[in-house]
């Protein structure tokens, strides 16, 4: 039996022939990630480890941008822990104050993650770079530590499920619909630790955020990740970001995989999740009268530049309603130097928008948009759990910029107008 792109890529980092669903390998590790919250977990238990320095400090990422800038006295000792270990450690990809974006937004921007890589980090969303054709995945803060010491992890290989993209969106259609309209269908535990591997002529109509936007919530459905082939999009993209080599693997003609879905874009609708599950979608015709008090539109899910185009298109010559507070932040300085460039950032401000520092802070209830009792928010970020962005009775409405943006218009879920 052939194998699949993600077991490919398993089996060459473990330097075996093959692998087969549910084999425990121990794999080599291409880049390992931490973050604000969750590095100064790992460094503490390595310095159980009796192990002096890095497997190699160009191969770990530590970024900072969950509290950042500090937030408060707790996150700035989280943060020194961290600069400390960085500057002790020459790691050569720390980025703090000046240089630091969102953490999934951020590596590909800097060239650090490509086709045919093993990328783990501790942040349950760094399946994102499955849109590059990397196997990456979440781990916790020990296996974190235990991947900068040694450069290695131990993985169960994945079993698969096979996504054929077809059609082509509609305008206002974008990547976050297409992942919440399958996580809608298949359930927040539709793929437990399973590869979600997209294929399909339809994956040419998806941009190359589409693409990191749905990778990066392959972990709301259960996913161990997410990954697409390697086109001549996604080439593009590395090429004009890294100048690592990359390697290119695809999944075998004989490949086994537990379920088979066809997702026609073109039948696809703008699409909101529902408290307090991701999978709880409706799409916009099916949503009802319902208003709220706050948008954010950013994170890393859905705060790259294509984002806030779409999110300014629909601003432009709008005003955000009276007693709607409406937060745009954008994933990384480079995203938020070109938003200034080409406008968008001044159709914010005149719409009457605020506009952040990179940061995830709103997305898990931090900082920059925290929710009052009793308050609803419409968000581009990735989950919407029971009090994930505030009180617990709050509520989070989870969509598309273009959503979001219509949404800050008329105070009420709405999608765009023609």
């Amino acid at each position: 039996m052939g194998m699949t792109m993600t077991q490919k890529i398993l089996a060459a980092a473990a330097g075996l022939p093959e692998v087969k669903a549910g084999q425990l390998i121990e794999a080599d590790l291409d880049l390992v990630l931490g973050n604000d919250i969750t590095s100064p977990v790992a460094i503490h238990e390595m310095d159980k480890f009796n192990k002096d320095g890095v497997f190699h400090k160009d191969k770990i990422a530590l970024v900072m941008d969950h509290f950042v800038p500090n937030k408060d006295i707790k996150s700035a000792q989280h943060c020194k822990c961290v600069r400390e270990f960085a500057c002790k450690n020459e790691i050569t990809n720390y980025f703090d104050v000046g240089e630091m974006g969102i953490e999934h937004a951020l590596l590909p921007e800097k060239g650090l993650t490509v086709a045919g890589d093993v990328i783990i980090g501790a942040d349950s969303h760094t399946c994102t770079y499955g849109a590059l054709g990397a196997f990456s995945t979440g781990v916790g803060s020990t296996d974190m530590a235990a991947g900068m010491a040694t450069g290695k992890a131990w993985f169960k290989v994945p079993s698969a499920i096979k996504f054929n993209i077809v059609g082509k969106p509609s305008k206002w259609v974008s990547g976050k619909d297409v992942i919440l309209h399958i996580i809608g269908m298949i359930g927040v535990d539709g793929a437990l630790y399973k590869s979600m591997e997209f294929v399909g002529e339809g994956i040419h109509n998806l941009s190359m955020d589409d693409r990191f936007t749905i990778a990066n919530m392959a972990i709301e459905a259960g996913g161990k990740n997410g990954i697409f082939p390697v086109d001549d999009v996604a080439i593009a993209y590395m090429k004009e970001h890294s100048k690592r080599e990359f390697k290119v693997y695809e999944a075998d003609a004989d490949a086994e995989y537990d379920e088979e879905y066809t997702i026609d874009l073109s039948t696809l609708k703008p699409t909101v999740a529902f408290p307090h599950l991701p999978e709880n979608t409706r799409t916009i015709d099916e949503v009802g009268d319902v208003k709220i008090d706050q948008v954010v539109i950013g994170s890393c899910t859905n705060g790259r530049l294509d984002d806030l185009r779409i999110a300014a298109e629909v601003l432009q010559g709008h005003k955000v309603a009276k007693g709607i507070r409406c937060i745009v932040i954008p994933a990384t300085q480079q995203i938020y130097l070109e938003a200034m460039e080409e406008g968008l950032l001044k159709t914010f401000i005149e719409a009457g928008a605020i506009v952040s520092t990179p940061t995830c802070g709103p997305c898990l209830g931090g900082y920059m948009g925290i929710l009052a009792e009793g308050e609803r928010c419409v968000s581009t970020t990735n989950r919407n759990f029971v009090g994930r962005m505030g009180h617990v009775d709050s509520e989070v409405y989870l969509a598309s910029p273009a959503v979001a943006a219509a949404s800050a218009i008329t105070g009420k879920i709405s999608g765009p107008q023609e």
